[in-house]
């Protein structure tokens, strides 16, 4: 029983974005260019997105939607990088990233630096889109 409860949970593991398996110390977000044009990655090069079910600096994503679209946490500081603003980053009371109001997420699917596999996609409710440094969605 204890061999099935490791091999699922390694299984569990293996499926989040190597960003999103610990919480970074500082939450860091910036622009980078990508085939959508300039978007938003965290610190580590991998892409963020929002959820257009989401009420600003709420998250409406948790149990099986969370565990497909992790949510971008940190316990340290917020940290703008090239092209952002200090300002619009942020923190939800359970302590998801924001940007301009919107919870940040990983995407399950996207295992290295710069992979954007789940540009506008409707899952759970919602649809899933890529942010500009504006914190405009780009659809």
């Amino acid at each position: 029983m204890k061999l099935l409860a490791t091999a699922l949970m390694l299984l569990v593991l293996a499926a989040v974005p190597a960003a999103a398996a610990t919480e970074a110390p500082t939450a860091t977000v910036k622009v980078q260019s990508s085939r959508f044009g300039p978007i938003l990655f965290d610190g580590r090069g991998f892409v963020l997105y929002a959820f257009t079910r989401d009420p600003r600096g709420v998250s409406k994503c948790a149990d099986a939607c969370a565990a497909a679209w992790p949510p971008y946490r940190a316990r340290g500081a917020l940290r703008a990088g090239k092209g952002t603003r200090a300002s619009r980053i942020g923190r939800t009371r359970s302590g998801q990233i924001t940007y301009a109001g919107r919870p940040l997420y990983y995407y399950v699917g996207d295992r290295r630096p710069g992979q954007i596999l789940c540009q506008d996609v409707f899952e759970f409710g919602g649809r899933w889109l890529v942010l500009r440094g504006t914190g405009a969605l780009v659809r």
